[in-house]
């Protein structure tokens, strides 16, 4: 009986070499699949052709690439072209309604149908700024919050530009 005991228990108790193995085993599996779905849904990047690097490398270094001075400022470059139909508004600095001594900066860019109006997108620069005195810290706090707010600007900006404006983007957005 004492040797029916033992054998009973040595089938109950695992092996601890079985056991790391399967482990090893399933994290290579799922490290295989991450790898495998991650290269399906972001294909690597597309490589830029030599022509396009040669000019980047010039600007970056600080030479006469055009436009070096303002990424040492640390400035964004301007987007806005009449080709791309892009206008980027001026810097809108603001208190908030409530806490009044909170003030607001923000940084937009409108994209129009055709030709953008710079008329227009001067219109707009101060219905935003008059909007952004009537709103709270509490209306805009959290990524919610945001989201109400850009909604609330589009709906504006669609309102005031009669739909000449098909998108409203924010390049800085800063509390403080």
């Amino acid at each position: 009986m004492a040797d029916e005991e033992q054998g009973v228990e040595q089938k109950k108790k695992p092996s601890l070499v079985i056991t790391i193995a399967i482990i090893a085993v399933l994290t290579l599996l799922a490290a295989g699949g991450g790898w495998f779905v991650g290269n399906m849904l972001a294909p690597p990047p597309a490589e830029k052709p030599a022509e396009e690097v040669a000019k980047a490398e010039p600007a970056a270094a600080g030479g006469h690439g055009g436009g070096g001075e303002k990424a040492e400022a640390g400035e964004i470059p301007h987007i806005s072209t009449e080709a791309n139909g892009i206008v980027l508004l001026d810097p809108i600095t603001s208190n908030l309604a409530y806490p009044s001594d909170d003030r607001v900066r923000l940084e937009v860019a409108l994209m129009f149908k055709g030709a953008p109006d710079v008329k227009l997108a001067e219109e707009i620069h101060q219905d935003i700024m008059a909007y952004m005195r009537t709103v709270s810290l509490q209306q805009v706090q959290g990524p919610r919050g945001f989201q109400y707010l850009r909604e609330d600007l589009q709906e504006r900006v669609d309102l005031r530009s009669e739909g000449r404006v098909t998108n409203v983007m924010f390049r800085t957005f800063v509390i403080e």
